[in-house]
């Protein structure tokens, strides 16, 4: 069965080429000129899609709100900006609202292509691997509840996005071990993922995740210190021995 991808683009000509690339390659193409009516389609829940590719500057409803509403309603679908903005502050934006990916318009096919392959596989491989585990983690106050991927502090909720509790996951079941920028890298875009500013760039897109996490956390308990940088490596969430 092929895999269901939402195309978001006004741009008719663009959509529809891209659309039809999509669906040489395979995928079976929903697409829509306007955010309301994919938000209509997806929350109606008639089909799961794998993927949804959003433009960022549309009329009505930008990109970001409707990730926005997207993640609002749960809805457990990678997401990936295909957008002509190229500043970063556009990319930290879309990575920090829930995206998995950000893509210029002016790659290639090809790249996008392969850049899908990768988020779908990753998401499989995840998702068996999450079939059979226990319904939390818990470290000292931190409560991590994985069938709905929620986190509580000291009981007190943080307001996670999906992308966020998947790298404190991945920190907590690390716990006291350093984990390098690139394995958060591999767990948000897969293995083997291409950044986009340069052989270093995805140091940049984990920093801005891992800030927006501290703040979270710091939102429930302004004293919140676990998360440690190591400068030039990664992060690592503190045991009792670090603290």
């Amino acid at each position: 069965m092929s895999t269901a991808v939402v195309l978001v683009d006004d741009d008719d000509l663009f959509r529809e080429s891209l659309g039809r690339n999509l669906a040489d390659a395979g995928y079976a193409v929903r697409d829509f000129a306007r955010g309301a009516l994919a938000l209509d389609h997806l929350l109606a829940g008639t089909e799961q899609p794998g993927l949804v590719i959003l433009d960022w500057r549309m009329p009505e409803m930008n990109g970001i709100e409707v990730l926005k509403r997207i993640r609002a309603a749960s809805l457990d679908v990678p997401a990936i900006f295909l957008t002509a903005l190229t500043d970063q502050i556009y990319e930290e934006a879309a990575l920090a609202t829930g995206a998995v990916d950000f893509v210029e318009k002016s790659r290639s096919f090809s790249i996008l292509e392969k850049r899908i392959g990768l988020i779908l596989d990753g998401a499989k491989a995840r998702g068996a691997a999450n079939s059979n585990e226990a319904d939390t983690v818990t470290l000292g106050g931190l409560v991590l509840r994985l069938k709905t991927s929620r986190a509580t502090w000291y009981d007190k909720p943080v307001e996670l996005t999906l992308t966020e509790f998947k790298i404190v996951r991945m920190m907590v079941e690390k716990a006291g071990e350093d984990v390098p920028y690139r394995a958060i890298y591999d767990l948000v875009h897969g293995a083997g993922f291409l950044a986009g500013a340069g052989p270093e760039g995805f140091r940049a897109n984990v920093r801005t995740f891992v800030k927006r996490i501290r703040q979270k956390f710091r939102d429930a308990d302004a004293q919140f210190d676990m998360i440690g940088n190591y400068a030039g490596f990664g992060y690592r969430w503190k045991t009792e021995s670090d603290v």
